[in-house]
């Protein structure tokens, strides 16, 4: 399963967002997969996934509107429209949820820390506080949509020019029918030479 697991996006939340990427293509298929990916993403650690029950579907069922609503967030604000009010109500209900379970713990900085939260809604807590944190402390003009698929991204770049979820997939697929389009264009004849 990790093979098709991607991590793009640049945040925890648009990653999880990203891990439906079409309506028969998704990475989350049931909880086993959900706490899978929290361990792939650094969601969870090895240790705190084996503190998980594997059968949790009502949590499974929450994770998957949890996508849904945070798809609908990012892709408006990727767009330049305005959330919906609901959607942004939810987020808001589901931090105070998940700073409930938190604690604070001391680093360079102190930092937000679910290590001794082993309910179902585990892997989602530091999911929709990374949402809280782009929402409220970064550029919401650098969440983008990918140009070739379906990912949401967050643009690090110097000039704000990222357009593709990622250079090795789609990026790469854009140029290949550049440089098809452009030869095919050289190679067909000039009908003006004909006469």
């Amino acid at each position: 399963m990790e093979t098709r697991m991607r991590l793009v996006g640049g945040n925890l939340a648009l990653d999880f967002v990203n891990t439906r990427s079409g309506p028969d293509d998704d990475v989350l298929t049931d909880y086993p997969s959900l706490i899978s990916w929290g361990l792939y993403a650094g969601a969870l650690t090895e240790a705190e996934a084996a503190q998980l029950s594997p059968r949790a579907q009502a949590a499974f069922t929450r994770a998957l509107h949890t996508r849904d609503y945070l798809d609908e967030v990012f892709r408006s604000v990727a767009t330049g429209a305005e959330p919906a009010p609901s959607a942004l109500t939810r987020l808001r209900d589901d931090e105070a949820e998940a700073l409930a379970h938190a604690q604070l713990e001391r680093g360079d900085t102190f930092t937000w820390s679910w290590r001794d939260d082993h309910s179902p809604d585990r892997p989602l807590r530091p999911v929709v506080h990374a949402a809280i944190e782009l929402l409220t402390l970064r550029d919401l003009a650098r969440v983008k949509a990918c140009g070739g698929c379906l990912f949401l991204f967050y643009d690090e770049t110097k000039n704000r020019s990222r357009r593709w979820c990622s250079m090795q997939d789609c990026g790469t697929d854009a140029k290949m029918r550049r440089y098809i389009a452009t030869r095919r264009i050289r190679s067909s004849p000039d009908p003006r030479r004909a006469e």
